[in-house]
C-alpha cells in the first residue's frame, strides 16, 4: 500500500479538497470522481447556526482538515484551532496565518510560532507556508507532521511558480510536503507528484470548472499518474541518445 501519513492516520487518496469555494456540487465530485479523503474546512464554514451547513454534506468517513483560515498571528491561530477542535473532533489543523490582504501570502515567523503551540496541545499541525528551507526546518522541529508550501499564490491558477522551491523542501525535509495553492489545471498536479510532492490540495481550479465532475476526475487521474511516474523513477534528462543501435545496419 502506497499510504499518506498525517500523524495517527493514514490515506490511500493524495488528493486534498480545499472547501473556500465551497459548493454541493464541488464537495460531491471530490469525493466521488477524486476520490478525496480529506477536505478542508474553515471555522466560518463550520457554523451551525447557519441554514446550510457545509457539514451536512460531508459524509461522516471524510476526515476533515479544519484550517485557521482569518488569523494574523500565532495566537489567534490557537484561539481558532481550540474552537475548530470542539466542532469537528479532529486533532488535524490546517495553520493558515495571513496578514498580508493584497498577495495573502503565509507569514512563516508566525506560522512557526503557531505550529509549536499548537503541537504542544496535541494537535497534528499542517502547516501552510512560502516554500523557504529555513522555515521549513524550524516547523519540522517545532513538530509539524507535514509542510504545506504554496505553488503559487492562493486562488491564482498560476501553477508552479515556487517549483525550485518546494524541490529543496521535498529533498531535504523528512516530512510529506502537500503543495497547496495556485494549481490550475491536473498538469500542475502531476508534475508536482512527479517531483516528489506528498500530496496536492485543489479547490479554485475544480470549483470554477465548466464541468466540476469532469475536472475533479482528471485531478484524480493527474495525481494518481504523477505518484507512479515518481515512484517508477523518471529517468533525468540527458544529450540526445538513439534508443535503438544505429549499428548492425543490413548492407547490400
Amino acid at each position: 500500500m502506497d499510504t499518506l501519513i498525517l500523524g495517527s492516520y493514514k490515506f490511500e487518496s493524495r488528493f486534498i479538497l480545499g472547501s473556500g469555494k465551497y459548493s454541493l456540487s464541488l464537495i460531491k465530485a471530490a469525493i466521488e470522481e477524486a476520490n478525496a479523503q480529506i477536505i478542508t474546512l474553515a471555522l466560518r464554514r463550520a457554523d451551525t447556526g447557519a441554514k446550510e451547513n457545509i457539514l451536512d454534506f460531508i459524509p461522516k468517513h471524510i476526515t476533515l482538515l479544519p484550517n485557521t483560515s482569518g488569523a494574523r498571528n500565532a495566537a489567534e491561530a490557537l484561539r481558532i484551532a481550540r474552537l475548530a477542535r470542539e466542532i469537528c473532533k479532529s486533532d488535524l489543523i490546517k495553520i493558515e496565518v495571513i496578514r498580508d490582504t493584497k498577495y495573502l501570502l503565509p507569514d512563516n515567523y508566525e506560522t512557526t510560532k503557531a505550529t509549536e503551540l499548537l503541537a504542544k496541545e496535541g494537535f497534528i499541525p499542517l502547516p501552510y507556508m512560502y516554500p523557504d528551507l529555513y522555515a521549513a526546518r524550524d516547523m519540522k522541529n517545532a513538530g509539524a507532521a507535514a509542510i504545506m508550501p504554496l505553488g503559487s499564490p492562493i486562488g491564482s491558477n498560476q501553477g508552479l511558480q515556487t517549483k525550485e522551491f518546494i524541490q529543496i523542501l521535498i529533498d531535504e525535509i523528512e516530512l510529506p510536503i502537500i503543495v497547496d495553492a495556485g494549481l490550475g489545471n491536473p498538469a500542475q498536479a502531476c508534475e508536482a507528484m512527479q517531483m516528489g510532492a506528498s500530496a496536492v490540495m485543489v479547490n479554485t481550479a475544480i470549483a470554477n470548472a465548466h464541468n466540476v465532475q469532469a475536472m475533479a476526475k482528471a485531478f484524480a487521474l493527474a495525481v494518481r499518474a504523477g505518484r507512479e511516474a515518481f515512484l517508477a523513477g523518471i529517468p533525468p534528462i540527458s544529450s540526445a541518445s538513439a534508443s535503438s543501435p544505429l549499428t548492425g545496419f543490413l548492407r547490400d
